[in-house]
Parts: structure tokens; C-alpha cells; sequence
């Protein structure tokens, strides 16, 4: 049994993970006596009818605050009419599970509390809600929805979050929170086992490298050739599966970027975390409200960037011919980029990258200076960087091949040098003048001052991109 406790709107609450053969999530809030729970259901009424709230406030994300302190500040002064001998933690237990069963998604809220949880699945009201648990994968909790309309109700507060709605007309809901978390709703019978719920939570304590060389993901060395490519501005794509990590390792590996620069990422889901200090511009495209207006795209984001004057463009993911084609437009008039690509291996990302959809011609090939291969085993739930490989062009055959310099061997769980880098060193020593001898005593240092960084356990985003500026403003 793993045992922890979770924090939601004022309420604590214990949790208890079976980890046999069941694997279950058990979530346990304080219970309330019949009294006063008939007591909580009767100033439920009350407030419901009592708290005016405009259609400006629904659909403003910027109020939601606000509406939670009508709440609270209606609540409290309606218990203390009804019942003056109330103690605070039986107060402030009411009032949690108010705001909860009238602004939220009730005991969900605490599943979305749970740092160690990354998706939150509600298949339908006959099923038990299921979670996704950073350690112990899929997990079936003891947390029902009552019925069916109670999960649409979850959807359309949400998407009234969002300026949008869901129904039997429109049954399909792609919306962010205001917290940054996705939200998927598709609405029976769409979904034939009942309505839908999907929440992919926003990490608010992302993966730094440390952490990805405390868990083997990657170690010091291959992180030290990567932090010298966007030092001296190279290009990266990061391919993988689905869920393989490849935006963590993304976000883990943006502090390297110098102080200074100026970043624009670019993604349809808010998940990057950069380090406080970094000169850093988020956008996030936009679908289309319920008229089919307001749409901003990818590419269209993409290509005002360019007119923002960043050193760095960070793009979520390479999915289309028109976003390709102003990526790789960007790396040829000297823009650092750095994105990702569904792809399995070196070769593969090629290929992707070469044929349809996407169709970039072989001979813009040569702008990737790095491509990071990422690895998950499902069975075993590990991620592992699998391949860091360079692309190698020969212009006049038109023919592009890789080139590995690291790979994972399953057997012995470590990743080895395979080959010597060719194009990486050509191109620090022709933007530096620094030797092969110099480059490789360079990668010693950073290697050093990772396994510093390991050995103090500096883990955070904020501590970890400080000690990497320090190491700019004062290491070299």
C-alpha cells in the first residue's frame, strides 16, 4: 500500500493505492454527520438562488475567482445564520464541498489536486473514474459520477470556461483550463458507452534533467552535447511516440538556452515550464468559438513569430506541410528552433519528415543539426532518450542519411557511443574557431557541473535554470 494526502479548495483528503494485482486508487474525504451534511444541502439551496452570477462572469476565466469568493463569503455568512457553534474545520469542510458540487467537477477536483496524477478519464457514469499515475500508470478509483447528465454538466462547465459549448448537436469539446490542463468531452451517442470526460493535467512541478538522469531517462554526458548544440544555437527535433516524453524533454532542456535571448514557443496545449528569468513569450493557438470564429492556428502563430524578433522558436509539434515549410524556413534565416515529431527512430523522423503529410524537401534536411529519440516501454513504464543521431545530406545525390552518436541498449539498460559526431563539431568550430580538443574539453566541463547539479539534487525548474545561468554569467 502506498499511502499520501491530497489538499482541494480547504479540504484534506487520504489516499490509499493498492498496488497488488488490483492496482486501485482509493480517495477518502472527511465525512460529514447526517445533520450536518442535510444542514450543507440546505445552504447549497439557498446559495444557488441567493449568488447572482452574470454571463459575463461564466464565460471571463479571469473571474472565476471572484465567483468562488461570492461563494465562500455567501456561504459563510448563511452557516453562521443557521448554525453559530460551528467549528472552523467543520466550516471550512462545507464550504469546500459547496464550492466543489456548485463551481467544480465535486470529488474530481481532488484527483486534479493530486500532483502524482497526469489524466483523469471518466468513460461513463456506469464506470468507475480512472487515473493515470506517474508511478503506477492506470489506476480504477473508488470515485463514481452519478449519472450521465452529471458528466455532461462537468462538460459544459468547462467549456463555458472557454466561451464554448457542448451538446447533442456540437458533442465534441476540446478545451484548456485556466489552470493549463486539456479537457476532451464527447458526448453520447458519439461515445456509445456514455459520456466522456478526458483531463490531461498540466505538470506544476515539470521534469528537469536531473530528474531525467535520476530516473536513467538520459544521463550527464549526452545532456552535456545538447546543452553545447543550444549554447551555440543548433537546431533540435525531438521525435518519439505517443507519450514517450518528448515535450518534458523538451522543457527539461530549455534552461540551456543563454540568459538573454528572447524565446517564442508555440503550442496547441500549454504544457512548456520555462525557468522565471528567461526572456520567454507563450503562445497558444485557439479553436474557433461555437460560431466557427477566432480561430488562431499553429501555423499562423508560426509565422507572426518571425515578425517578434525571438533568437529561439520553440514549436510543440511538427504536423503539417505549411508548418514544416516555415520551420525550416526559420532555421535557414538563423532562427534557433526546437520541436517535435512523432517518429520511432532516426530514420523514421526522416522519412516523416520527407513524405506526406508533411513533405519537406531533402536538401532543407540539412538545418536539423540534432535529432533526440525518445523511447517508452508500456509494459515496463520507462522512458528512455533512445538515439541522438545527425541528419547527413550529400546535395548532389539528393540522398540524406543518419548518423548515431548515442544509443540505448535495452540489455544492459545504458546509452553507448556508437559514432563519432561529424556534422555537430564542423559546425561549433566554424561559428567559433574552437578545436575538436577544445569542444571536447568544453563537454567535460558541462558534464561535471551536471553531475554537480545531481549530486545537490538542484531539481526544480527555477533552481536548475538558475545554476545554468550562473554557469553562463560566471562558470566559462
Amino acid at each position: 500500500m502506498e499511502r499520501y494526502s491530497v489538499a482541494a479548495d480547504g479540504i484534506k483528503a487520504n489516499v490509499v493505492i493498492d498496488t497488488t494485482k488490483n492496482r486501485s486508487y482509493y480517495l477518502t474525504i472527511p465525512e460529514l454527520p447526517l445533520a450536518t451534511t442535510a444542514l450543507m444541502n440546505s445552504v447549497k439551496r439557498e446559495l444557488i438562488s441567493k449568488v447572482n452570477i452574470t454571463f459575463s462572469e461564466i464565460i471571463d476565466p479571469k473571474e472565476i475567482n471572484n465567483i468562488k469568493n461570492k461563494f465562500v463569503n455567501n456561504a459563510e455568512a448563511l452557516l453562521k445564520s443557521k448554525l453559530r457553534s460551528i467549528d472552523e474545520e467543520t466550516k471550512s469542510i462545507i464550504i469546500g464541498r459547496l464550492v466543489q458540487e456548485t463551481l467544480g467537477l465535486d470529488l474530481i477536483e481532488f484527483l486534479l489536486n493530486d500532483k502524482n496524477v497526469e489524466e483523469v478519464v471518466v468513460n461513463s457514469a456506469s464506470e468507475p473514474v480512472r487515473v493515470y499515475h506517474k508511478i503506477f500508470g492506470w489506476l480504477e478509483t473508488n470515485v463514481h459520477v452519478s449519472n450521465e447528465a452529471q458528466i455532461q454538466n462537468y462538460s459544459n462547465i468547462i467549456a463555458r470556461r472557454v466561451g464554448r459549448q457542448i451538446s447533442t448537436l456540437t458533442p465534441l469539446l476540446d478545451a484548456h483550463l485556466i489552470t493549463g490542463d486539456r479537457a476532451n468531452a464527447v458526448l453520447y451517442p458519439v461515445s456509445t458507452k456514455g459520456n466522456t470526460l478526458t483531463i490531461r493535467k498540466f505538470s506544476r512541478d515539470p521534469w528537469t534533467v536531473v530528474d531525467l538522469i535520476n530516473n536513467k531517462t538520459g544521463n550527464s554526458e549526452i545532456f552535456s552535447l545538447i546543452w553545447l548544440a543550444m549554447e551555440y544555437e543548433l537546431n533540435i527535433i525531438i521525435s518519439g511516440a505517443t507519450a514517450s516524453g518528448k515535450t518534458s524533454f523538451l522543457n527539461s532542456i530549455t534552461p540551456f538556452i543563454p540568459p538573454n535571448q528572447r524565446i517564442v514557443s508555440i503550442e496547441d496545449t500549454r504544457e512548456l515550464n520555462i525557468p522565471n528569468y528567461l526572456y520567454w513569450s507563450p503562445l497558444i493557438a485557439r479553436e474557433p468559438n461555437q460560431e466557427g470564429k477566432g480561430k488562431v492556428s499553429m501555423l499562423a502563430l508560426l509565422i507572426n513569430s518571425l515578425r517578434m524578433r525571438p533568437d529561439r522558436i520553440i514549436v510543440g509539434e511538427i504536423r503539417t506541410k505549411e508548418q514544416s515549410r516555415v520551420l525550416f524556413e526559420a532555421m535557414h534565416t538563423g532562427h534557433s528552433v526546437y520541436s517535435t515529431l512523432h517518429a520511432n527512430t532516426a530514420e523514421e523522423t526522416i522519412q516523416r519528415l520527407i513524405n506526406p503529410p508533411i513533405n519537406v524537401p531533402k536538401n532543407l534536411l540539412g538545418a536539423v543539426n540534432l535529432n533526440v529519440v525518445m523511447f517508452r516501454d508500456r509494459r515496463k513504464g520507462i522512458r528512455k532518450v533512445s538515439q541522438i543521431a545527425e541528419f547527413l545530406v550529400d546535395y548532389e545525390k539528393e540522398k540524406i542519411k543518419t548518423n548515431t552518436i548515442y544509443e540505448w541498449k535495452p540489455r544492459s539498460d545504458k546509452i553507448e557511443v556508437k559514432d563519432k559526431p561529424q556534422r555537430l563539431f564542423e559546425e561549433i568550430s566554424r561559428h567559433t574557431g574552437m578545436t575538436d580538443s577544445e569542444i571536447k574539453k568544453d563537454l567535460n566541463k558541462k558534464k561535471m557541473f551536471l553531475d554537480t547539479l545531481v549530486k545537490n539534487n538542484i531539481r526544480d525548474i527555477n533552481s536548475f535554470g538558475n545554476a545554468i545561468r550562473d554557469y553562463y554569467l560566471k562558470g566559462k
